[in-house]
């Protein structure tokens, strides 16, 4: 099935014919550009490792919020030691995904 994106927005749809209007802005139907076999085939196969990122991100703020509470706890040095280096990888791990996703998009992999 074709893809259609968005040139307002870069809302990616799937269908025949792009709709009528984008139902993201509301650009209407001569905003959309049909992806070539290429740009599609980059945008269908990263939609699964762009998944998996989204997905790590949601399991890292939770770490960020069990580190935070371990911090508060502060039962000993140790803990808040673990929970502090906890803490630091979860904050750069979220921005290393994050800068990765932002390649995605600039490279099409996106949508």
């Amino acid at each position: 099935m074709p893809l259609w994106k968005c040139q307002v927005c870069g809302l990616v749809l799937e269908g025949p014919e792009p709709p009528d209007k984008c139902p993201r802005c509301g650009a209407p139907k001569e905003q959309f550009k049909l992806l070539s076999d290429q740009e599609a085939q980059l945008v269908t196969r990263s939609r699964k490792s762009n998944y998996l990122h989204m997905k790590a991100v949601t399991l890292l703020q939770e770490l960020l919020k069990i580190a935070e509470e371990g911090i508060q706890d502060n039962l000993d040095p140790p803990c808040v030691k673990i929970f502090t280096e906890e803490k630091e990888f979860a904050l750069l791990t979220i921005q290393k995904i994050m800068a990765e996703l932002e390649v995605h998009m600039k490279k099409g992999k996106w949508g």
